[in-house]
């Protein structure tokens, strides 16, 4: 293992270590989630979603860090979609169990609350799979247009706030890797099942799990990258 393995192996250490150490920060934590779990948001997934950016970065090269990555950028970014992510988590996680209500599932939405059964693993499901087919593809789509963006002017902040050319973008995007592997292969296979555990977690812990994810995403990111040039 190299350094800047150690490194980053060090950086992930030193971010969850002090909630198994310390009853304080883990109270801490729990506190500034309910209070303000937006901003929360924003950290966890400027964090989390960049260091598995920089992991993807490193299976593709070698390296966490290159010049034009945009490491500060894309942690900006990440921290903006965190925003998204967890409104999505909002209006879907209580959006579905009231349609599935609707539909003639009684209580669903007290479901979660209660013990794992047959009927929590259900609505778990069906939020996952209600947000990963209705959002996830806009979220992916928008990521990867500004992950284009940011590269296209330099990896820098100043660029990061020039205006992003949507359609040149779009046009540009290789969606024989985007529909056959992001969209189709990784949405029903990786992301429903990861999220369905997401939303059978404690209320506190699904967007920390979400951006936990985010490491896994620079995994696929750099395999859908590496599909690309084939």
């Amino acid at each position: 293992m190299k350094k800047n393995d150690l490194l980053f192996v060090a950086f992930m250490a030193a971010l969850f270590l002090p909630f198994f150490v310390s009853a304080d920060a883990y109270a801490f934590y729990n506190q500034a989630n309910a209070e303000h779990g937006m901003l929360l948001s924003f950290l966890k997934f400027a964090l989390l979603a960049t260091a598995g950016e920089m992991l993807g970065l490193r299976i593709r090269t070698g390296r966490y860090n290159q010049p034009g990555f945009g490491i500060l950028p894309r942690a900006i970014v990440w921290g903006l979609l965190g925003f998204t992510i967890k409104l999505a988590f909002v209006i879907f996680g209580k959006g579905t169990p009231a349609f599935l209500t609707y539909m003639g599932l009684e209580d669903a939405g007290s479901l979660m609350g209660g013990a794992f059964g047959a009927g929590k693993l259900l609505v778990a499901f069906s939020i996952s799979a209600a947000m990963n087919l209705i959002y996830a593809p806009v979220m992916m789509t928008l990521h990867k247009i500004t992950d284009t963006h940011i590269i296209n002017n330099g990896g820098t902040v100043a660029g990061l706030f020039k205006p992003i050319r949507f359609g040149d973008i779009m046009a540009s995007i290789n969606w024989q890797v985007q529909w056959n592997f992001v969209f189709k292969k990784t949405i029903p296979f990786f992301w429903i099942p990861a999220h369905t555990i997401t939303f059978l977690l404690p209320e506190q812990f699904q967007v920390l799990f979400a951006a936990l994810l985010g490491i896994a995403l620079g995994v696929i990111l750099a395999v859908a990258s590496l599909k690309g040039r084939r």
